[in-house]
């Protein structure tokens, strides 16, 4: 049996099946007899077919030597493969929202297709999304660059999400300030920032109350049912805990003397918040007067004319960053390396800067503009969590809280 749908040889079959050695039906063909072919042994040994025979079948092979491979290319017009940015026109970027989302679409994405012909599709998410849909995609990933915050980027590396990055395609990576980094070689921080409490002057100055100066000072009943603070779902709430462990002689190995101070510190507040998009406008509708937040955050309702004043605690702040990976797999790595050097680059930096976060180049400061709101001194006492202990303690102590913390809420608040 055998195929009969190309024309050329179609042309030749019609004459096999009018002289009946062939049959066709539904584009395939088959001999009429199995012993058409026959062989007459001649002297010397030979063979000799019946004429009509031979005819046929060499027309029939001719036919199928002419068939060939459809539109064949010879092997040195083969297109090329993938192994660089040449012919990339356009790589996937997932990341928070907001002003992160902002500063990359605005700034950042179209410098650096102007610079290299790569088109940037960025997608908004939370880091826990982002990563959830990264391991959605795993086999078949879909994007190349993913961000997330600090205990994101450890949970990324553990589950295998993650892409070495290689030092020699991001030069710029050697000029990061390692206070900044989650995970090394796996996430690059961009956007820098420290997670501290801020208040308001206007309120505070008004009843004479002290300025803040410890994580501690964020339980008084002094501003009772005008506190925002995070659940502990959230990264500011979870740096909360152990901020308010670490300030009461506790440890990442030890959180219960931060569990304890969190149960007082419930019960002058009426709810936690499960993140920025609910908090901020509570600080600028007046509905409180103290939180713990992102700098970049404290920066916008500074901007937005809310009168604050951010605090880095006697007993230090997280620094930290939104850091980017380099998905395992990812359809264009070279491009994406790429991408995550031009983001570390000072003229991104720098752009960045004005937009609220830190940069995270070693010797960059805060942006003029936001120097005396979030500025960062030289003595202030930040430092580096340890995000890999974060990222094992995280559930037992989310747990914790939310059956012995929550439950505290609002019971010394007057109604």
């Amino acid at each position: 049996m055998f195929g009969v749908g190309r024309s050329s040889i179609r042309d030749t079959l019609s004459m096999l099946a009018a002289a009946r050695i062939i049959e066709t039906w539904n584009g395939e063909g088959t001999f009429v007899h199995k012993k058409t072919i026959e062989a007459k042994r001649v002297k010397n040994g030979g063979c000799v077919m019946k004429r009509w025979i031979m005819i046929g079948l060499m027309m029939v092979m001719a036919a199928l030597a002419g068939c060939g491979v459809p539109n064949a290319k010879p092997p040195g017009e083969a297109k090329p493969a993938n192994k660089s940015s040449d012919n990339v026109k356009e790589i996937t970027v997932a990341g928070n929202g907001g002003k992160i989302e902002k500063a990359i679409r605005e700034v950042i994405a179209p410098k650096f297709e102007e610079k290299y012909g790569i088109k940037v599709n960025f997608v908004p998410g939370l880091s826990g999304e982002i990563l959830s849909k990264v391991e959605l995609q795993k086999n078949a990933p879909q994007y190349d660059v993913a961000f997330y915050v600090p205990i994101d980027v450890q949970r990324a590396a553990d589950k295998g999400l993650t892409g070495q990055l290689d030092p020699a395609a991001i030069p710029n990576m050697s000029k990061v300030d390692p206070r900044f980094v989650a995970v090394d070689n796996i996430g690059v921080p961009v956007f820098g920032l420290v997670i501290a409490p801020a208040y308001n002057t206007k309120t505070f100055e008004k009843n004479g109350w002290a300025p803040i100066t410890s994580w501690n000072d964020l339980i008084r009943p002094d501003y009772k049912g005008k506190t925002a603070f995070a659940d502990i779902a959230n990264d500011w709430g979870f740096a909360l805990l152990y901020n308010l462990a670490n300030a009461n002689g506790g440890s990442l190995d030890n959180l219960e003397p931060g569990l304890k101070k969190a149960k007082e510190l419930a019960r002058y507040s009426d709810t936690f918040y499960k993140n920025s998009t609910q908090m901020m406008p509570a600080m600028q509708q007046g509905a409180a007067d103290v939180t713990v937040m992102g700098s970049y955050a404290i920066a916008e309702l500074i901007d937005s004319g809310v009168p604050l004043k951010m605090v880095i605690p006697k007993e230090g702040a997280p620094l930290q960053a939104f850091s980017a990976t380099v998905v395992k797999n990812a359809p264009h790595k070279k491009a994406a390396m790429d991408f995550i050097n031009f983001l570390i680059s000072e003229e991104s930096q720098k752009q960045i800067a004005e937009r609220g976060f830190y940069p995270v180049l070693k010797g960059m400061k805060a942006a003029p503009k936001y120097e005396a709101s979030i500025g960062l001194k030289d003595s202030d006492p930040v430092f580096r969590p340890d995000v890999k202990k974060l990222s094992e303690i995280r559930a037992q102590w989310t747990d914790r809280w939310t059956k012995e913390v929550t439950p505290e809420l609002g019971k010394k608040v007057k109604k």
